[in-house]
């Protein structure tokens, strides 16, 4: 079934084949309050086990119903003392269902006083807890994880000097989960849902490091 839209100035945009016409078009954001975290870790212990949640998302309903967590990205990697045995390091997202207790340690993000909004108009984000881990793993509160992760990163880390990686980290940034390369869908959290990032392996023994993570995500009534 062709379908044709009328300009403002009468002309007939048609759809199907027809001749071809122009169409102005202008991009804007999607619908819902937006926001953004940043932030990065503090230098995470050696030998740190696998499975350890390093960032914590939990959302709350209320005036918003969902929260569509559009991108998780790892930003990257510093190293702080080189390992002393060669060995994976990697980070993946984890769906969290059932979120009745939040975790604690690390550093938890307030949102308060306009921190996480894109514009300063809208709401407070009801995000209830964000937290990114400092020195080891986060508590895991009361919550039920997915059995396998939406995605992730991996590397491979050596026991040479610093100077041996050149300038690139030793695991390549990137996202751990992307709605815009997964059909624009994102990763819906009702009340009390969310999501951790943690790692993949334990070690690499000796390894001391820093790492940065990004989440981007908006908040609506309806979807």
């Amino acid at each position: 079934m062709a379908v044709k839209l009328q300009g403002n100035g009468g002309v007939l945009i048609g759809g199907g084949e027809e001749a071809r016409k122009p169409l102005h078009g202008c991009n804007m954001p999607m619908s819902g309050n937006w926001y953004r975290y940043s932030g990065y870790t503090g230098t995470i212990g050696a030998a740190l086990a696998a499975n350890s949640e390093i960032l914590q998302f939990r959302f709350l309903s209320g005036t918003k119903t969902f929260a569509l967590v559009h991108k998780v990205a790892f930003q990257g990697l510093g190293i702080v003392a080189v390992a002393t045995a060669a060995g994976p390091l990697g980070f993946e997202v984890v769906p969290a269902r059932a979120w009745t207790g939040i975790g604690s340690g690390g550093t938890r993000i307030s949102p308060a006083n306009g921190n996480l909004k894109t514009e300063t108009a809208i709401a407070t984000s009801q995000v209830n807890d964000l937290g990114i881990a400092t020195t080891g793993a986060l508590t895991a509160g009361t919550k039920t994880l997915d059995g396998v992760s939406l995605g992730g990163v991996l590397g491979g880390v050596g026991t040479a000097a610093v100077t041996g990686y050149g300038p690139t980290s030793i695991v390549q940034p990137g996202f751990l989960y992307d709605a815009d390369g997964e059909g624009y869908q994102p990763l819906v959290c009702a009340n009390q849902e969310g999501f951790v990032v943690r790692t993949t392996h334990a070690g690499p023994a000796g390894l001391t490091y820093v790492a940065r993570f990004l989440v981007v995500w908006s908040e609506v009534t309806a979807f």
